[in-house]
């Protein structure tokens, strides 16, 4: 049975994409009656061991109960075939029909237990595209490090990031994570520098934004420029920015109390607007 409403992992069976598959996914308790479901989408390269604890300290600080999972591909979830490309609307498509079919898989009603959504870099663009697409199915987004079109310094890191792979310690420190490290990596790395995805763009996308949003950038994100976070905000005006000083790609690991604090502060004015 894939419903599990004590903390600890449980593997949820999903059928999406056109296919079966198994998420890794780790419940995180509340005290609290009726702490609001804060849920994690992961990076490009990212998994449920990834995070850490910092969920965890997120959602004591923030008074939620967690939902983190690791994606088709990732973690310990049902690996990439080799053979499988993924398509430039990979995003999309996760937006679409995988998280939906997973809260429903876990017993979660997003429309009744409408969930926030916390995610980080390509987590946050998928969180931007569900919160378009199910805007009665979510209460609020914070995207850290999102992306909404393509730069000239998002591709340059990813080709540093292949090089790494390919000539460091990379791929072993990725095996500790990932079941199959070549599944996760090589699945993001090749669509990303597909020449077709340099004309990826989800702008037209935030219009649709109803709920409340938090966007977070660190001002020297190696893997995109503050246009992101303020292009969202441009085109969804109800978003809250906040730029990170002395912070990279990863907000929450390189100034976890910053974040922290910003992130229970949305959730505690979503709760009193209620």
């Amino acid at each position: 049975m894939n419903r599990r409403s004590a903390a600890g992992t449980v593997y949820a069976d999903v059928h999406a994409l056109g296919r079966d598959m198994r998420l890794e996914c780790l419940w995180i308790d509340s005290p609290r009656p009726g702490a609001p479901l804060l849920v994690f989408l992961h990076e490009g390269l990212g998994s449920v061991s990834m995070w850490k604890d910092w969920p965890r300290q997120l959602c004591e600080a923030a008074g939620c109960r967690g939902l983190v999972y690791s994606r088709y591909g990732y973690g310990q979830s049902t690996p990439r075939p080799p053979q499988e490309k993924w398509p430039v609307d990979f995003m999309h498509g996760q937006a679409r029909e995988v998280l939906p079919a997973l809260l429903r898989a876990l017993g979660v009603d997003a429309r009744q237990d409408k969930p926030v959504l916390f995610g980080h870099s390509d987590g946050g663009s998928i969180a931007l595209l569900y919160a378009a697409m199910h805007p009665d199915a979510v209460s609020g987004i914070v995207v850290a490090a999102p992306h909404i079109l393509i730069e000239d310094v998002t591709v340059s890191s990813i080709e540093e990031a292949r090089r790494a792979y390919q000539e460091t310690d990379l791929r072993a420190r990725l095996g500790r994570h990932h079941a199959d490290a070549d599944s996760a990596f090589w699945g993001w790395n090749d669509v990303w520098l597909d020449p077709a995805f340099r004309a990826w763009n989800i702008e037209e996308y935030l219009p649709r934004i109803a709920c409340p949003v938090l966007a977070i950038q660190g001002v020297d994100d190696e893997y995109g420029t503050l246009a992101q976070i303020r292009g969202i905000r441009r085109l969804a005006p109800q978003t809250e920015l906040l730029e990170i000083s002395d912070c990279r790609h990863s907000p929450h690991k390189d100034q976890p109390a910053r974040v922290i604090q910003a992130v229970a502060a949305f959730v505690g004015g979503l709760e009193s607007h209620r």
